[in-house]
């Protein structure tokens, strides 16, 4: 089978992968899914003519000659009824920041500028009018459009949508992901291993990266190596969940049976990508839901979820920003590779120098076997078909830590 350029592969996955159906979730559960229309203010913000001091409400031509006296005639606290509070000539109300500003006052003279004498307040300041009001509509007013569609909502956005009044928002829903291993090799928990036996990292790892992107993880289990238990745990994933991510069975081996059950069950593609790792991929819709075949490898099936589902499950939440930060990093230390027609996709870590530039350097063993390692990175390289990069020489790198943008 030829080898198929990444960017290829990518674009016939993110064709499938449509928005998922937009609905209204409660306020709370909305942080991080993004909004499908915009969202327009319906009342004032803040609602009423209020303080931002403490301090006293006043008429500012009462203050013109300071130190004034002025009989105090009444206090106001946040959440006060102003409605028997008036503010006449030669008057002050005491006030509280948040408190409504009484009828007859237009200025508020700070607390720290005054001196009080039982139900007499000395004002040491020349107010103006306005001086610490903050006007009804200030923030917003109706019509106003708070949060454009396509936005990622963040706590400061929801604190904006309650001020309003708002319990549900229309959003993309968060994809439900179904995880599923497969391997007669695979175990789990921490028994004594047989001859032949490993334990199975790529689903904790999958289910992870799952929930770390903003998605919702299922786990569908670890299933042996058989095509009727394979079938049974896809279509269990199916009926429950909007995509499905699979590890092992997608190469060209007498046992990998993921490849054989999707074949059945839907439309699958399978390509072998012209990058290392991760160079097999098996893809398509089963039941109209994107499903991805990973390789099992762990480190491939990392990097494969990485550049393929991620993204494709960003498209399906609605996100406009698919991919992961690519920046111009600096090579610190030699990345030395042979030509093989691939591009290489070297685990790396990855920091911001002094001067502002991004530089790389390689961590620990770079097979698709070696997790350790490329636990301890943070980005990949994106190191060209050839014989490597040089020490200072310049890469592309995927920064794989840090939030994405919208």
């Amino acid at each position: 089978m030829s080898l198929t350029p990444l960017e290829d592969v990518q674009a016939a996955v993110l064709r499938e992968c449509l928005p998922l159906t937009a609905r209204a979730v409660d306020l709370q559960d909305a942080l991080g899914c993004v909004t499908s229309m915009p969202l327009e203010a319906e009342e004032l913000v803040p609602p009423f003519d209020n303080t931002a001091m403490d301090g006293f409400a006043v008429q500012a031509v009462d203050t013109t000659d300071p130190p004034v006296e002025l009989k105090i005639v009444g206090t106001l606290a946040a959440g006060a009824d102003p409605t028997d509070v008036q503010v006449g000539e030669g008057q002050a109300v005491r006030i509280m920041t948040g408190a409504p500003l009484p009828t007859g006052a237009d200025a508020v003279v700070m607390v720290e500028r005054t001196r009080t004498a039982g139900d007499v307040v000395v004002i040491e300041h020349h107010a103006t009018a306005g001086d610490h009001v903050r006007r009804a509509g200030d923030d917003l007013q109706p019509g106003d459009v708070v949060v454009d569609a396509g936005t990622v909502l963040t706590p400061a956005h929801l604190g904006v949508l309650a001020s309003l009044g708002y319990q549900r928002v229309p959003v993309f829903p968060r994809p439900r992901v179904g995880v599923l291993s497969t391997g007669d090799e695979l175990v789990e928990g921490a028994g004594e291993l047989r001859p032949g036996q490993i334990r199975d990292s790529n689903r904790p790892t999958l289910l992870a990266l799952v929930r770390q992107s903003g998605f919702t993880p299922v786990d569908l289990g670890l299933v042996r190596d058989d095509e009727r238990a394979i079938g049974a745990a896809v279509e269990r994933g199916l009926a429950s969940c909007d995509a499905l991510v699979t590890s092992g069975g997608v190469s060209v081996g007498d046992f990998d049976y993921v490849k054989a059950v999707l074949d059945r069950l839907g439309s699958m593609r399978s390509w072998q990508v012209a990058i290392r790792p991760a160079k097999p991929l098996a893809f398509g819709t089963v039941q109209g839901k994107p499903v991805f075949g990973l390789p099992g490898n762990p480190v491939s099936s990392l990097v494969s979820f990485e550049l393929f589902a991620r993204p494709a499950l960003r498209q399906m939440a609605g996100h406009r920003r698919l991919f992961r930060r690519q920046v111009d990093a600096v090579v610190a230390e030699p990345i030395r590779r042979r030509p093989d027609g691939k591009l290489h996709l070297v685990r790396v870590l990855a920091a911001v120098g002094e001067d502002g530039r991004w530089r790389v350097r390689p961590v620990g063993g770079q097979g698709s076997h070696q997790l350790a390692a490329a636990a301890a990175a943070n980005a990949l390289a994106l190191v060209p078909d050839g014989e490597g990069a040089a020490a200072g020489s310049t890469v592309k790198a995927l920064v794989l830590s840090g939030d994405d943008p919208s």
